[in-house]
């Protein structure tokens, strides 16, 4: 049963493979693609961010005596 595992080189091996075959296929995102990507990221921070404060604010209020 433990000679079924590869080794750890083996492993690291296949791994480094599997990135150097992930970094060939990325590309630099153009100004306009990481524009969009800035906005909706912030727009996601924002969200969960107001999200939380509602949460927090509902807290406090049905906490009180």
């Amino acid at each position: 049963m433990d000679q079924d595992k590869p080794s750890i080189s083996k492993r690291f091996k296949s791994f480094l493979i599997e990135c150097k075959r992930v970094w060939q296929v990325t590309k630099k995102p153009s100004k306009d693609e990481l524009t969009m990507i800035v906005k909706i990221t912030g727009l996601g921070i924002l969200v969960i961010g107001a999200i939380g404060f509602m949460i927090n604010i509902l807290w406090q209020v049905l906490l009180q005596k």
